[in-house]
């Protein structure tokens, strides 16, 4: 699905920073409804497990995050991957039908997150190239997806633990990175509505199928 990203780049022309901006709010929003979703599902299974693995969480991307280079999209985009991937296992380890729609919604934002990725690639690597490391950026996704299910299988206690600690990563992501970003690719206004736009959808799916 990050592949997918690549399409409004085809031109070959340089991609508005309005756009830019507006891609970055799509997938906080989409980050932000998926973070609201585990919570409510990692509420009801301990509270305080889930409140200290959101600490956790926020913790454990901060200092990772002050271990990269602020410009490299490929590392940043790997980061991102992990809370991702474990959002999604853990998920899974709910029900399969939560799990499936994590993971139909994460990967309708790895679109817009590989647009911004391979935007960011580009200029030093060609489309080509960028696509690819956007791809492969994303193969956290898989692992810790699959890891963070065999984990919950193996010990169920550790799911609120772990449900919280995806909100908690994710949330960081999107306030300390994602939306300060896209506001100064566009108007506040408008990174607003597709922020809430965003956020309402995945609200809605979620609410819908509970």
């Amino acid at each position: 699905m990050a592949a997918l990203g690549a399409l409004p780049l085809q031109s070959g022309r340089a991609v508005p920073r309005r756009t830019i901006g507006w891609a970055t709010a799509l997938a906080a929003g989409l980050m932000i409804g998926v973070a609201y979703a585990l919570m409510t599902v990692a509420l009801d299974r301990g509270a305080i497990q889930s409140g200290v693995g959101a600490l956790a969480g926020i913790a454990g991307v901060a200092a990772a995050r002050a271990r990269l280079h602020a410009g490299n999209a490929f590392q940043l985009g790997s980061v991102h991957a992990i809370p991702e991937g474990a959002a999604i296992g853990g998920a899974m380890a709910v029900s399969v039908p939560f799990g499936l729609m994590m993971a139909a919604t994460l990967a309708v934002h790895n679109i817009p997150e590989g647009t911004v990725t391979i935007a960011s690639l580009r200029p030093a690597r060609g489309l080509g190239m960028s696509t690819l490391l956007a791809v492969v950026a994303n193969v956290n996704q898989i692992v810790f997806g699959i890891a963070a299910f065999a984990a919950v299988q193996a010990a169920p206690a550790l799911l609120p633990w772990l449900l919280g600690f995806s909100v908690g990563a994710l949330l960081h992501l999107v306030f300390a990175e994602l939306l300060p970003a896209s506001y100064q690719a566009a108007g506040r206004t408008s990174i607003a509505l597709v922020t809430i736009v965003a956020v309402a959808i995945v609200v809605l799916l979620h609410d819908g199928a509970s």
